[in-house]
């Protein structure tokens, strides 16, 4: 066995085992900590078959911020978790429908792909070995998927636009800020000297 088969086992090995233990695990924070693992063997496997930019993306992006991000929410909130497990065995055979359902789609697009009449090179997409990976993924993404890529753009777009708006809406019984209002404020208006008697507060 070579080197490379061999640390091709051990990165898939320990991605099934955090897969699954990110599933499995009780503890919130310790389903996140497995899926950050995951995450960085992952990109491992990734720099096997010489696509270090998609490695760099799972290391920068999944880990450097979408699992941190898991990881601070799941500690500061106060989320009940017992509470969200006592509907589990409730929803267990819908969540089972859908997951045979995906799994027939899987199987059914892995059958189609290999019995189609369609081309080894054009089934691996292969490249010219000279181009770096970086050049040949940005050749792809900004000339034949570069209207797919754009769509993608603006719809991300309209949901920040979407998100903010719904954020910002007026709501009733909310005191606004008035920045003209305080800046205007003078000192001897937001102070008041009083002197008041032992025993008694003071009155608003």
């Amino acid at each position: 066995m070579t080197i490379h088969a061999f640390a091709f086992y051990v990165f898939a090995t320990i991605v099934v085992a955090s897969g699954a233990l990110t599933i499995l695990s009780r503890n919130p924070v310790h389903s996140v900590l497995w899926l950050i693992l995951a995450f960085f063997n992952a990109a491992g496997l990734m720099l096997l078959v010489g696509a270090e930019f998609i490695a760099m993306l799972l290391v920068i992006v999944y880990v450097g911020a979408v699992a941190v991000l898991f990881l601070f929410v799941v500690m500061m909130l106060d989320i009940d978790f017992v509470e969200l497990r006592a509907g589990f065995t409730r929803y267990l055979p819908f969540g089972g429908l859908i997951a045979l359902v995906l799994f027939a789609e899987i199987v059914l697009a892995i059958g189609v792909w290999n019995f189609a009449d369609i081309a080894e090179e054009a089934r691996l997409g292969a490249v010219d070995p000279s181009v770096p990976n970086i050049e040949a993924v940005g050749r792809a993404l900004y000339g034949r998927y570069l209207l797919i890529f754009e769509g993608a753009g603006l719809l991300l777009l309209v949901a920040m636009v979407g998100a903010i708006v719904l954020t910002h809406r007026e709501r009733s019984g909310v005191r606004p800020q008035k920045i003209s209002e305080q800046i205007k404020r003078r000192p001897e208006e937001a102070t008041r000297n009083t002197q008041p008697e032992v025993g008694k507060g003071i009155e608003l």
